[in-house]
């Protein structure tokens, strides 16, 4: 847990698609996307994927906890490990849900009782003792968590929609884009706009460039487009996140190398990757 006045980010989950556990994802991780994000005492969840049944291991025996869960989408890499979050079931906590790309058409709190009821899941969303808030806004707000902690968001070109986050605390900011996927050689501005000069920019780099023709209009991205993306925004760090399933350690280990020389510094997310800053 970061002390009072710190920023700090740790990777619970690094996958897309699906989990993927196992001796060939060690290293790097077979979880799919969560992330911490602790801006001094207040706890941002992004994304519920199976790594935040873990980060829900390390939060219990705390005392209560308070938290805000912020979903760039709903498909269910992304909310899987909802339902295995410790946390939600105690009636110590609380927490504030958040989603942007839901309407008008539907609303998180319906999206998330619907993948928890009968025949597919056994027990409801009422089980979850702990005080739960639903919040959808429209992709493109600006969030405020306190007076000091501001959350810019922005959409992202994927099916079904999602959204883009950049959490702004004590003068630097980390950026969270993934699921997205770029078009041609064109730079999408919404992302340019959101990622000018950030410290950390974690995106979407499923695919090589070699893989990503056999899967136009997935919803998903490559390295190469990031580290392009990172270039013409002034980022500090670039993340590769998002990693497919089918890239155990090893090839992780090749992309990361060719990853460095494309852009020295950057960083290949891993489960337990914490940023301090």
């Amino acid at each position: 847990m970061a002390d009072n006045g710190d920023f700090l980010v740790r990777f619970w989950g690094v996958r897309g698609s699906i989990a993927c556990p196992g001796p060939e994802t060690v290293r790097y991780g077979g979880n799919t996307s969560c992330l911490e994000v602790r801006c001094g005492d207040r706890l941002l969840i992004l994304d519920a994927g199976t790594g935040l049944r873990r980060l829900g291991m390390s939060l219990m025996g705390n005392g209560p906890i308070d938290a805000d869960m912020l979903f760039t989408h709903t498909h269910f890499d992304h909310i899987a490990g909802l339902p295995f979050f410790g946390p939600m079931f105690s009636a110590e906590n609380s927490f504030r849900l958040w989603a942007g790309h839901l309407q008008p058409e539907q609303q998180i709190e319906t999206v998330l009782c619907e993948m928890m009821m009968a025949p597919l899941f056994p027990i409801p969303m009422e089980v979850m003792a702990a005080a739960k808030t639903f919040n959808d806004f429209p992709c493109g707000d600006t969030l405020s968590f306190g007076p000091d902690i501001k959350v810019r968001t922005a959409p992202l070109n994927h099916p079904n929609r999602a959204t883009a986050y950049r959490v702004e605390y004590g003068g630097r900011s980390v950026c969270y884009v993934t699921d997205t996927e770029h078009v041609g050689e064109t730079l999408d501005e919404n992302i340019l706009a959101l990622i000018e000069g950030t410290d950390y920019f974690v995106y979407d780099s499923t695919y090589t460039d070699d893989e990503y023709p056999a899967h136009v209009g997935w919803g998903h991205s490559t390295w190469r487009r990031g580290v392009a993306l990172a270039e013409a925004a002034s980022v500090g760090t670039y993340i590769v996140f998002h990693h497919d399933p089918s890239h155990d350690d090893n090839f992780m280990d090749i992309i990361a190398a060719e990853v460095a020389g494309a852009r020295p510094g950057s960083i290949v997310a891993h489960e337990g990757l914490t940023l301090k800053f």
